[in-house]
């Protein structure tokens, strides 16, 4: 069964709208507008957290409802409910039918389909592993760790899961639909030695079942991961503060490049004139070499969508090409506003929320060096290998990160562990002065969440090991 017949049984077969009807109450919603859609969401969702010992957690929710959007020019009406009924649709048109009121736009074409191949499955992770099963797992991250090392003085372990299932319906009858599975797995151990307390964490996650974190080599490993960081702080030494030359590790250090440069790249940004990035396509933007892509087609990915929360097929979208400025994500008002092709980036958290331009995953591409030889052409300077969080301003594009794992490095050789580090700059700066880019490409373990005007969605990051120069480090000790 296709998901558009699955989506039916789910939205029409079971509640109170007939698919004719509805079909027909949304075309006139939307005949005077330029674009719009229906949107109909069911979530399933489930958290359990399992903290000092025992079961501190256990919640599940279902959720259903319907979100309505009538765009004129640069206008929206939108209109939700929890409910999916007939009479509550009724009442979110009268509510969007303002903004075309009077208003006589030309109505957009409706996507146009994509690969149809399946990237995820769209069983429930949810129901696919026992209750029971996922309780013994917690209790066996709890006493594994406990067991590893005796300067362990607290565990918290939790899993997240959901399944959602969607379906677009449109004015000119054109219907789209998808389901998408979630896990996450998250592991934080706190560890005690002669009165200095220090934590460190592990996660991972996709779209997929949660079959492959039940093995004791999967689960382990993030428990290993988890305790390295946080007995490695326990040695760690106050960071020397100032300007210097700073390398980034793989994979999930990209959140710098999501923040600082991901959301600068987003449609509705540069259509305001409100990013650094604005008016910028076809100009250099950054050092030779650097290729930053978005990529919501990726199999499994925590970030990846079929089609986006318009009806929009995901792809593959080269934003920045070795250095130069090729486009912004959009989704489909800005994309028309802007007079460029919607790039499958129109997405939303759920039901109760319009669709805004947002990352899927976002990555720098492969460079030529070696890793190892970037870290040892470091003279002096900082080797941040994780993070933690940042901040950015899209406007000047300034950003602040701290380092959850760093390391001083003189003369090519990797010394102390580092404490307090932040990253300081400016997004376009800093990719301007990027002078090797490592051949370690790789996105980050699945943990990826992205806030943006209050709505939070899935996304990846990544990147290869990147060094750059003369970027500030702010820290505890003077350099």
């Amino acid at each position: 069964m296709d998901l558009l017949h699955q989506t039916d049984r789910i939205f029409f077969e079971k509640t109170g709208l007939d698919l004719a009807r509805t079909q027909k109450i949304v075309s006139d919603a939307l005949a005077a507008g330029d674009d719009g859609e229906l949107f109909l969401e069911m979530r399933h969702s489930e958290m359990l957290m399992f903290d000092d010992g025992r079961l501190k957690t256990a919640s599940y929710d279902q959720s259903s409802g319907f979100g309505l959007r009538a765009v004129a020019g640069d206008a929206h009406g939108y209109a939700h409910a929890g409910e999916l009924s007939e009479s509550a649709l009724k009442r979110a048109v009268d509510s969007v039918s303002a903004v075309t009121k009077g208003y006589h736009g030309q109505a957009a074409l409706a996507p146009t389909a994509g690969s149809n191949a399946p990237l995820y499955s769209n069983d429930n992770p949810l129901n696919h592993t026992s209750f029971e099963t996922k309780i013994k797992l917690l209790q066996e991250i709890d006493s594994y760790a406990r067991s590893v090392d005796s300067r362990v003085k607290q565990v918290n372990a939790s899993l997240a899961g959901s399944w959602q299932a969607v379906q677009i319906m449109r004015g000119d009858g054109a219907r789209m639909a998808d389901i998408r599975p979630l896990v996450r797995i998250n592991v934080w151990v706190a560890v005690e030695e002669n009165g200095r307390m220090e934590s460190g964490s592990s996660g991972a996650g996709g779209r997929v079942m949660l079959d492959q974190w039940l093995t004791p080599d999967s689960w382990q490993h993030q428990v290993d991961e988890a305790l390295r960081i946080a007995v490695l702080n326990l040695d760690s030494v106050p960071t020397p503060a100032g300007e210097m030359e700073v390398v980034l590790g793989a994979g999930w250090p990209g959140v710098m490049l999501h923040e600082a440069v991901g959301h600068g790249l987003e449609g509705d940004f540069n259509r305001k004139g409100t990013s650094v990035f604005s008016g910028k396509v076809g100009e250099q933007v950054a050092a030779k070499g650097v290729t930053v892509i978005d990529d919501g087609t990726i199999a499994d990915r925590r970030g990846s969508i079929t089609i986006d929360d318009e009806g929009t097929a995901s792809r593959r979208n080269v934003l920045i090409e070795d250095g130069i400025l090729k486009g912004y994500m959009q989704d489909r008002q800005n994309a028309r506003l802007m007079g460029v092709d919607a790039t499958g980036n129109g997405r939303r958290e759920s039901y109760a929320h319009a669709p805004m331009p947002r990352m899927t995953n976002t990555f720098m591409d492969n460079g030529k060096d070696d890793p190892a030889e970037i870290v040892s052409s470091i003279k002096k300077g900082i080797y941040a290998v994780n993070f933690g969080g940042g901040q950015v301003d899209i406007t000047s594009g300034k950003f602040v990160f701290a380092a959850a794992e760093a390391y001083l490095v003189e003369n090519g050789k990797i010394g102390a562990p580092v404490k307090g580090a932040t990253l300081i700059g400016n997004g376009p700066d800093a990719m301007s002065k990027i002078t090797m880019i490592g051949n370690d490409t790789k996105l980050d373990s699945g943990i990826g969440t992205c806030g943006k005007a209050g709505q939070s969605v899935p996304v990846g990051v990544g990147q290869p090991t990147v060094k750059m120069g003369g970027i500030t480090v702010g820290g505890t000790e003077a350099a």
